[in-house]
């Protein structure tokens, strides 16, 4: 649960899976996400030497986060950025790196939390040494 800036904690934003989205209660505010594989590394083929049944070994996966959508009636009240700092949250638990393809976040959200930089995926995976 996240709670508005102004300590209003009326705002429950909630982590909806099945939808790959946070929203609040109500789900007419959300951040719309994708989880992508990046860095694959294909694994040698079992002994069936069946190209099919390769196993996807060294997967790291990131949250592409592509949409924020609030509507007009809710707007000025901060609840972009409360479903953002959901979202960041969540990927640091999780350790995942974020893509932020939605402009509102690249434009207007992480220049004012830069704290949250750590995690944008800069296109290089990672070394898992």
């Amino acid at each position: 649960m996240a709670e508005r800036a102004d300590g209003d904690s009326s705002t429950v934003i909630v982590w909806n899976k099945e939808r790959e989205r946070f929203e609040t209660e109500d789900k007419e505010a959300f951040l719309q996400y994708h989880l992508r594989d990046v860095g694959l590394v294909a694994a040698a083929a079992d002994s069936s030497d069946n190209p099919e049944q390769e196993k996807r070994k060294g997967a790291a996966v990131v949250m592409d986060m592509v949409h924020t959508y609030v509507p007009r009636s809710k707007r000025g009240m901060g609840l972009a950025a409360l479903l953002c700092d959901a979202a960041f949250a969540h990927a640091h638990c999780h350790s995942m790196l974020v893509i932020p393809t939605c402009t509102y976040i690249s434009d207007t959200y992480l220049p004012r939390n830069p704290a949250w930089n750590s995690l944008v995926y800069n296109g290089e995976p990672k070394s898992s040494m």
